[in-house]
């Protein structure tokens, strides 16, 4: 592994869209997404997911200059097209109008078309929860999800986040795709040349594999719980409710339509879909930031399985990560990182990063 100030890996991503025609305050946002992934520990949806942006902006699938559009609204409701903006301007545009509408009817419910890959959803869920609110977000992605007894993929990862503020700084944190793992968990082991993990996806003949390369082609993950045996239909329904939010609710493309992305072939425009959802706790009965800290603080408390592996609330892993990535002041990558970035900066004329 090798270590990259968080403050340069930020400046190299934000060049890298700038060099593509990205104006600067769209390819900050853009940036600013990505690191707080390695922050967090989630290198999948960090550095990693670089490249596939800036070719999207150079192929003209994405137009990060363009402005969202409010389509329709009430009170509580909007429904936004973000005319193929980079997924972090769209995100940022949606969450903040379902915030606004929070703040004024105690729900804020925001669908989003014509969108791109927005990162971790649960950047955008904590959006809200730093307001004081509930927040939940939800986007559908490219098909790579097989349903049980299905050789083929037909649904998104379909990440399903909610963010919520409790006292004494606790913070719920969720963010989970509903995949036993996401496409970019794969890209990683392939990264590092590593076998996957039983239960993780699938071959062309529907079997389990752990074969990263072969899993990669084949594009076909497993299901949150695996097998229909050990509850795969969860999983599969699951995502299927994230894409009734997302697609089918937006009007953008959804489940087979959508393109395929990580894997190379097809392009043109993504027209993803999003949901953000933000809630005032303070509608509903008092003391609710009281309440959730206590559930926390007693998850943590209850006696593990294995002495060394302590129970945690949802959330403390990330925390943890980003405590020890702000100390250190720098986010870690692999080998290959490293060098297909140095391989970006060449090609795109920018400073490449500089490794400690």
């Amino acid at each position: 592994m090798a270590k990259v100030a968080t403050t340069e890996a930020l400046r190299f991503m934000t060049d890298c869209l700038k060099a593509v025609g990205t104006a600067a305050k769209a390819a900050q946002q853009q940036a600013e997404l990505l690191i707080e992934a390695d922050r967090l520990g989630h290198p999948s949806h960090g550095l990693n997911r670089l490249e596939f942006y800036v070719n999207d902006v150079e192929s003209g699938a994405c137009q990060p200059n363009n402005e969202p559009i409010i389509l329709k609204e009430t009170p509580s409701t909007a429904w936004i097209d973000a005319n193929m903006v980079l997924g972090a301007t769209a995100s940022h545009f949606a969450m903040d109008v379902a915030i606004s509408k929070a703040k004024q009817t105690g729900v804020g419910w925001v669908s989003v078309k014509g969108s791109n890959h927005n990162g971790m959803a649960g950047y955008w869920a904590r959006q809200a929860a730093n307001k004081g609110m509930i927040g939940m977000a939800f986007t559908n992605t490219s098909p790579l999800l097989a349903p049980t007894r299905s050789k083929q993929s037909a649904l998104g990862t379909n990440p399903i986040s909610v963010v919520a503020p409790g006292s004494d700084s606790e913070t719920f944190y969720l963010d989970m795709a509903t995949t036993a793992v996401s496409v970019g968990k794969i890209e990683m082991q392939r990264r590092k040349g590593e076998p996957l993990p039983s239960g993780w996806a699938q071959g062309p003949d529907g079997k389990e594999t752990r074969d990263a390369n072969l899993a990669f082609q084949t594009g076909c993950l497993m299901p949150l719980g695996g097998s229909e045996q050990t509850s795969g239909y969860k999983g599969y329904g699951l995502a299927a409710m994230v894409e009734l939010f997302c697609g089918i609710s937006s009007g953008s493309n959804y489940g087979h339509h959508i393109r395929s992305w990580s894997h190379s072939g097809e392009g043109g425009p993504a027209n993803l879909g999003h949901c953000f959802v933000a809630i005032d706790p303070g509608c509903f009965a008092p003391g609710f930031g009281d309440r959730l800290a206590d559930c926390m603080k007693h998850w943590r408390q209850l006696e593990p399985t294995d002495p060394s592996l302590p129970v945690l609330a949802p959330g403390d892993k990330e925390k943890e990560f980003a405590e020890k990535t702000d100390s250190e002041g720098s986010v870690s990558y692999v080998e290959q990182q490293i060098k297909s970035s140095a391989a970006l900066a060449k090609r795109l004329n920018v400073k490449p990063m500089s490794v400690k």
